[in-house]
């Protein structure tokens, strides 16, 4: 049996689907039973626990053989991150006593890195899953090539791209979450002792005019980046309901500055941007 926590996010969808068509049984955990049901269509058994509740969770990951790890994202939390630790502290409690054949945690790029910024969540869940006396596998991916679907709309309805990723030729790893569901999926099924670290990214990187490239190849018509100015981003985020904008702040400056990178060599994947954009025009 293999479970999946955040199976209905972009990521943990990726490695059930994968689990799935090889004929593996999976184990969805979801909060809501409303949100099991279509994994449950799917041929999923489904176990309720939330991320906090390491006694549900604990009953979710009985009798693994792979666990799958992901935490919900979050853009804002609060100074500190609290809330990433009570559910890391959680997570750990229930790995520990189930005791699954193997783990793997999705992490990111940037994991390892010291200096403060939004992604230091996934550091303070390495750290604290690194403890586990099981065999445990962190993938740490690049930029989501699915976060250019905040640029669908600015794309079609004015050519204009507004991106706070600068500068604007500057190419970021980045990698597809189609891509990050294969591997993590290849994983749970591998064999190995101890802790292992897997970096992933995509066939080649991408700069933001990359983006506007492939949008107008796509559309058939002119579309261009904007450099959001970086004086403007606190006030804006704020604007937009954030009330602590500065972790968000430090991830951004880290990419732009090169500082976020992975800490080896990376694996490639296969799937291009222009392959995640088209689908995103396609739904419209």
């Amino acid at each position: 049996m293999f479970v999946v926590t955040g199976i209905t996010g972009q990521v943990g969808g990726a490695v059930a689907r994968e689990l799935l068509a090889a004929k593996l049984p999976v184990r969805a955990v979801v909060r809501d039973a409303n949100k099991g049901a279509t994994w449950r269509e799917r041929g999923c058994e489904v176990a309720l626990a939330d991320l906090n509740d390491a006694r549900a969770l604990r009953a979710a990951f009985q009798g693994a053989e792979g666990v799958f790890v992901v935490l919900p994202p979050m853009f804002d939390p609060s100074p500190g991150f609290p809330e990433v630790r009570v559910m890391a502290s959680a997570l750990r409690a229930a790995l520990a006593e189930a005791r699954p054949s193997r783990v793997v945690c999705l992490s990111t790029i940037g994991a390892q890195t010291r200096q403060p910024h939004l992604l230091n969540q996934l550091g303070i869940l390495e750290q604290t899953l690194g403890e586990l006396a099981v065999p445990l596998a962190f993938l740490r991916p690049a930029w989501f090539m699915e976060n250019s679907a905040w640029d669908v709309a600015p794309a079609r309805e004015r050519g204009v791209v507004p991106s706070f990723l600068q500068p604007l030729d500057k190419p970021v790893p980045m990698v597809a979450t189609a891509d990050i569901g294969r591997v993590a999926a290849g994983l749970l099924q591998e064999r190995w002792s101890g802790r292992r670290v897997v970096e992933l990214e995509g066939p080649r990187r991408v700069s933001p005019d990359d983006v506007a490239k492939t949008f107008s190849r796509l559309l058939g018509r002119p579309v261009r980046m904007e450099a959001v100015p970086r004086a403007t981003w606190g006030d804006l985020f704020t604007a937009q309901g954030m009330k602590n904008p500065t972790p968000r702040i430090q991830m951004l400056d880290g990419f732009n500055e090169g500082w976020i990178e992975f800490e080896g060599t990376p694996i490639r994947g296969t799937v291009e941007l222009e392959t995640v954009l088209a689908e995103f025009l396609k739904r419209g």
